[in-house]
């Protein structure tokens, strides 16, 4: 009995201390080890996978996909519009939303090249908002502009970028902040209008941690400098950003809001879900998050069906050979494959195996349902 207690209790001393050994989580007997060969750098060690399991690869979306977040070339030539139609022939990718934005003449340019090629029915134009320097009576000038820009041919705002939370400043040199209620009169002219509002507000939420080696965004911060906002002199807190958010979606129920990238939250569904179940009129796009999802299978496929009505596919940078990166995570029951970033994601993703009534909404449904001016013909019924 004694020396049963005596096993317990050095158990129990164990498992209290902190693990001091490299590559392991608890401790063990015979501590204190290190290699006996130089260590790889993080981007030195790329092990090959022992691992044999069935590989489905899809170069092309089950059904016509709409790319909700799309930023291709400046749509200004038929060579360019040509070259995008074709690899979105090859994908299956049937429309592309261009959410890079433009206004005024730009806009008519892009709207006027479109209509004259063989892919006019292929692309649609979002209008983008002049936030800088925003003062008394900019919402309304900023509102009138939106409205020309729907007379002429846009079909949504957006993507409002990152810049406007994070880097707009007022005439007065303070940061513009999302719920400024001067900006009110252009989410009220977009309600009225009922056009979709696609907005990207911050950055994963690791880029506002300290850079340091439990962030499991390290490697791109070490890589890209202007991702890092850690520095609370320049910008603001990540919970501070959302939460500014969220009084500004909560304030302006009538708006078709969609949310860039899953809202930042793809690590943090439950959090997303709770805001669909409370906002009738949000929806969101998968762009750029597929390592998020990839990494939770089990997790993100049962909030792909419970959400299934207000998630839109969207891919972000205009990469041809990235897409199917997409279909097979949705498509198949993959397991553990590769990423294409591994500044990204140094872990490895698996199939979430989407029933096809789940595709058809994230590929095209729901964008068909939001977006006035998407053809419908070359969709299913």
């Amino acid at each position: 009995m004694l020396l049963a207690a005596l096993a317990l209790a050095g158990a129990a001393s164990a498992a209290a201390q902190p693990p001091t050994g490299p590559g392991q989580i608890r401790p063990r007997p015979a501590e204190g080890r290190e290699p006996e060969f130089p260590q790889p750098s993080i981007r030195e060690y790329k092990p090959r996978s022992t691992l044999v399991v069935p590989v489905h690869l899809v170069p092309r979306a089950r059904f016509p996909a709409i790319d909700f977040h799309g930023h291709p070339p400046a749509l200004i030539s038929q060579e360019v519009i040509d070259r995008v139609g074709a690899a979105m022939d090859s994908l299956n990718l049937r429309v592309m939303v261009n959410a890079s934005g433009s206004s005024g003449e730009r806009l008519k340019q892009q709207l006027a090249a479109v209509a004259a090629s063989r892919y006019k029915d292929r692309f649609v134009m979002f209008t983008t908002l002049n936030l800088r320097d925003v003062g008394p009576g900019s919402g309304g000038r900023i509102a009138a502009q939106l409205e020309a820009d729907v007379a002429a041919g846009a079909a949504g705002v957006g993507e409002i970028g990152k810049g406007f939370g994070l880097f707009a400043r007022k005439a007065d040199g303070s940061r513009l902040k999302l719920d400024d209620r001067e900006l009110d009169p252009v989410w009220e002219t977009a309600a009225r209008l009922k056009i979709p509002v696609f907005i990207h507000v911050g950055d994963p939420s690791e880029f506002f941690e300290p850079i340091d080696y439990h962030n499991e965004r390290w490697l791109e911060l070490a890589l890209y400098p202007d991702r890092r906002y850690q520095d609370r002199t320049k910008f603001p807190a990540f919970e501070e950003l959302m939460a500014e958010r969220d009084r500004l979606l909560a304030r302006h129920p009538k708006v078709i809001w969609v949310l860039a990238h899953l809202g930042w939250h793809a690590n943090d569904l439950a959090r997303l879900g709770r805001m669909f179940d409370s906002l009738p009129n949000l929806y969101s796009e998968v762009g750029a998050i597929l390592y998020d999802l990839g990494r939770q299978p089990r997790a993100a496929r049962e909030f792909m069906l419970k959400y299934q009505d207000r998630l839109l596919f969207g891919k972000d940078s205009f990469q041809p050979d990235e897409y199917p990166y997409y279909w097979r995570v949705f498509e198949t029951n993959d397991e553990y494959f590769d990423y294409y970033r591994d500044y990204h994601a140094f872990w490895k993703l698996y199939g979430l195996g989407l029933p096809d009534s789940v595709l058809k909404k994230l590929y095209y449904a729901n964008a068909l349902k939001l977006t006035p001016g998407i053809t419908r013909s070359g969709f299913p019924k």
